[in-house]
């Protein structure tokens, strides 16, 4: 096993669901394996669906000066505070989505580069909605078939990349932009390929990255088609599932 771990010189790690607990806290074990990762040479990232600045505090927290993938691949970040590529969704397309939203009875919410808005702070006209870069856009909805008539309305339009983070929702990028496409540019930034990275993550906004790195492991309490797609599968976010991968198949 450790002559495999050698080749893999990336780490990249979902937040919510895989190395947060349900308290959003990264566990002591999970601390002291991460350490231990970065350590031995291999460089920690985090690859999430958050905005960057809900992310900067466990960065703070983990000493990381890595690169990152935000907002699922809509930002691209060479190290902490450094953007190195933005993708965003086109005003008319959010307000579209809202409406949708809206009609359906679903609760929504949209990041912008800058913050998260809901139907509680909504921008208040078009103008207001057009002034803002806006990254991804995401739908709740506890009614499955209300959830799938969205998400076929969505497809059918072409433009959209179409994941979730939980399986009452649809999280909404620009058509192409996830957490692989994001890794693939910080392969290019650090100069190796995606067989030498491994990446964690528990949802469907984590599949294309499992599928594409050179190992990918699916949490303990990922969803089915995740653990499927996966190379292993390790012990739940509460079960301190990311130090046990790191420890079983990294180091």
């Amino acid at each position: 096993m450790r002559e495999r771990a050698m080749k893999y010189k990336l780490l990249a790690l979902d937040m919510d669901g895989t190395v947060l607990n349900r308290q959003h806290a990264i566990s002591a074990e999970n601390r002291r394996w991460i350490s231990r990762a970065i350590e031995s040479g291999i460089s920690v990232m985090f690859a999430t669906g958050r905005e960057v600045q809900s992310v900067e505090p466990y960065v703070k927290e983990l000493g990381l000066t890595s690169p990152m993938v935000s907002v699922n691949g809509s930002e691209i970040w060479q190290a902490p505070g450094v953007l190195m590529k933005r993708h965003i969704l086109l005003p008319g397309w959010v307000a579209e989505m809202r409406e949708l939203a809206m009609r359906k009875g679903c609760w929504f919410w949209a990041y912008t580069v800058d913050e998260v808005y809901t139907r509680e702070n909504w921008p208040a006209g078009q103008a207001d909605l057009e002034q803002r870069q806006w990254l991804k856009f995401g739908f709740r909805c506890e009614d499955p078939a209300v959830l799938a008539g969205i998400r076929q309305s969505l497809k059918d339009t072409g433009r959209y990349e179409l994941t979730n983070s939980s399986p009452v929702n649809i999280e909404v990028n620009p058509l192409g932009i996830n957490k692989a496409s994001g890794i693939i540019e910080i392969c290019s930034l650090l100069g190796i390929g995606l067989q030498e990275v491994a990446a964690c993550g528990d949802s469907l906004n984590d599949l294309q990255m499992i599928r594409s790195v050179g190992l990918g492991i699916a949490m303990g309490n990922a969803q089915e088609i995740v653990k499927q797609a996966a190379k292993a599968v390790t012990g739940t976010n509460e079960e301190d599932g990311v130090a046990q991968a790191i420890r079983n198949y990294l180091l």
